[in-house]
């Protein structure tokens, strides 16, 4: 499992990183909404990890982006912003779960198996075998 981590505080990142391995996954670094654009157009992770203030824009552009074009990506947002506001917000514009800084290392570890465990990449796809057709997005 490959995660993507958009985090601007290198130390940080990097320790977010060293747990991560450790619990299991490999992941890539991106510190600006540009990195993780251009690694996520190169690349398919099972979740991002997003920080919402970046140095070039708000985290959540990055989130509405893919939402928009359709992509179910996993992703936990991490951030300062704790606000009830701020964590409705992020979660009505489409992300996993919501985690404000500091927290727990083994809360973001179980919180990513938790949004990668949902059928997200499934929906809305038209799924045939044979003479037998499943439309996730409809109730027939």
């Amino acid at each position: 499992m490959r995660v993507l981590i958009v985090e601007d505080n290198k130390p940080f990142a990097a320790l977010v990183a060293q747990y991560l391995q450790r619990a299991g996954f490999e992941s890539d670094r991106a510190e600006s909404l540009e990195e993780a654009e251009h690694a996520t157009s190169t690349m398919t992770y099972s979740a991002i990890v997003l920080d919402l203030g970046l140095r070039d824009g708000d985290g959540m552009e990055l989130l509405r982006m893919f939402r928009q074009r359709g992509d179910s990506t996993p992703i936990v947002i991490i951030t300062a912003r704790h606000g009830l506001e701020d964590r409705v917000r992020g979660l009505r514009e489409g992300a996993g779960d919501y985690l404000a800084k500091p927290f727990s290392i083994d809360e973001l570890v179980a919180r990513l198996h938790a949004v990668m465990r949902r059928p997200g990449k499934l929906l809305n796809q038209v799924l045939r075998a044979g003479n037998i057709t499943l439309n996730t997005s409809r109730w027939c």
